[in-house]
């Protein structure tokens, strides 16, 4: 069942409650600066190409689970500076160019991960990215293979948690941020999608978390229309478990509170729950 949704505060800096949580909210804007460009993003390689967007100027740093080798296309061997040590790679653009395939291999396990890079001279510099294996904890050995006591279980979190979580990372400040034992970031696809129906609103993901068996994705929504629109969760494609929105209510197309964000959690990753 969909969550109940809130009400809009009249000032962006007012905090917006959300279940029965405080939450904070900042307005989508191209000058303001998200927590989530100061914490890293942690991604579990799962065989899907890892999307990097890099800003010229302005270094970015991968950690890999182990020391790794990157094998750069001759056509960015100028346009792109690489540095790899000890598992941790440092990649600066001179110049821009489009999204280019870039092979990184672990030299001592022999897995090849898939990076897709590009540039541009717009925005801010992005998180650092974590990456991990994804068969890192599925290798862990039971306590009667190891002969000691087993660790303990990671936590299980509920809707409510995970919800107030995801609003934090996004726009919470820096150090108001904590990270949850057992949830790791997951890569998505942040291109337009067919979520809300109607064709009023358009709907983009911003970020996916993994909690167990749970799926947590935050959604950009930005209205398209020259009204004020209500927001109403029975207008969502797709199969999932909770929905709630940051507000219920978008003001008209080209209005500072045109855009807001949407919070779901599913059974299943979000390109295949929708």
């Amino acid at each position: 069942m969909p969550i109940p949704l809130q009400r809009r505060f009249s000032r962006i800096s007012q905090g917006i409650p959300l279940l029965p949580l405080a939450l904070l909210f900042i307005a989508f804007t191209s000058g303001s600066t998200s927590a989530a460009e100061t914490v890293p993003e942690r991604i579990i390689w799962q065989k899907e190409p890892i999307r990097l967007d890099l800003r010229v100027g302005k270094e970015r740093r991968v950690d890999f689970p182990g020391p790794v080798k990157v094998g750069l296309p001759p056509k960015l061997e100028s346009m792109v500076r690489v540095q790899s040590i000890a598992g941790t790679v440092y990649l600066l653009a001179h110049s821009a160019f489009d999204a280019t395939r870039v092979m990184v291999r672990e030299t001592d396990s022999g897995r090849m991960y898939l990076l897709d890079v590009s540039a541009s001279g717009e925005g801010g510099s992005g998180p650092p990215v974590e990456v991990y294996a994804d068969d890192e904890p599925r290798n862990a050995l039971r306590p009667s293979e190891t002969g000691g006591a087993a660790e303990p279980p990671l936590p299980s979190y509920g809707y409510v948690a995970l919800t107030r979580f995801a609003a934090q990372q996004l726009y919470a400040p820096a150090r108001l941020l904590k990270d949850l034992p057992g949830v790791v970031r997951v890569s998505v696809k942040r291109k337009k999608v067919p979520l809300v129906r109607g064709g009023e609103v358009t709907a983009e993901p911003l970020v996916a978390w993994r909690a167990g068996d749970l799926h947590l994705t935050a959604v950009k929504l930005t209205n398209r229309t020259g009204r004020a629109l209500i927001l109403d969760p029975r207008a969502l494609r797709g199969d999932w478990l909770t929905a709630a929105f940051q507000h219920n209510r978008l003001l008209p197309k080209g209005d500072e509170s045109d855009t807001t964000a949407l919070y779901l959690i599913s059974a299943r990753p979000f390109a295949a729950s929708l």
